[in-house]
């Protein structure tokens, strides 16, 4: 079985989609990761973003490692170089282009098998797994998503405020839901679960409850 988990940044899909995928006994993908894993190494790179078509070339020569707890990108641990601001503004470059798209959607169902997976991302209901089982779409307002995003920054160290968080948070929702290929939108057959005001775990509940209402269906 397959569960998609979408929305917009900070919803919380990674945070959620791994510990459901633990309740669950399921395999967690993490497909964000390998977006930022590719900005991440043309930033190490000194990539010329402009050359859109290079870095498809360098996706395409990558070794990404993704599993439950760790990224990494031709062996190198980078799961916290990918989580930085600096990573994160960056993303949209390689989320954005149809090339590199097209290499990791085909990594991403390769790597998804015929397992029971929890996967998250922007269009993991609507282009890479279309035919999944479960379909959810994961949301909160612009104002809490911000407010949390800033406190896991602060915690890991980073010191941000929560108005350069919202402003930047800002373009990247409209730039993931504006884009060509790929874009952030529900899919038709997705429930929609708004989590304002609900603790992680009130999440997590009502997530469990709708995926193994699918399962017994």
């Amino acid at each position: 079985m397959i569960v998609t988990i979408d929305g917009p940044a900070g919803a919380g899909k990674s945070t959620i989609a791994r510990t459901l995928a633990g309740r669950l006994g399921f395999r967690f993908l993490d497909t964000g990761a390998m977006y930022r894993a590719v900005a991440w190494a043309a930033m190490e790179r000194g990539h010329d973003w402009a050359q859109a078509e290079a870095l498809v070339v360098l996706a395409g020569e990558l070794q990404l490692d993704v599993d439950e707890q760790h990224v990494a990108v031709n062996g190198r641990d980078v799961t916290r170089e990918i989580r930085t601001p600096e990573v994160t503004a960056a993303t949209h470059y390689a989320a954005n282009n149809p090339g590199v798209r097209e290499i990791l959607v085909t990594q991403q169902r390769r790597a998804a098998g015929k397992d029971d997976i929890v996967t998250e991302g922007r269009d993991q209901g609507t282009v890479v797994f279309p035919h999944a089982e479960c379909k959810i779409y994961l949301t909160a307002s612009p104002e809490e998503r911000a407010r949390r995003r800033t406190k896991e920054l602060v915690a890991r160290g980073q010191a941000t405020t929560v108005e350069e968080v919202l402003a930047a948070q800002n373009r990247r929702d409209a730039s993931d839901s504006s884009r060509e290929v790929g874009p952030l939108v529900p899919a038709s057959d997705a429930i929609e679960v708004a989590t304002d005001g609900l603790s992680p775990d009130e999440v997590l509940d009502r997530l469990e409850e709708l995926v193994r209402g699918k399962m017994s269906s």
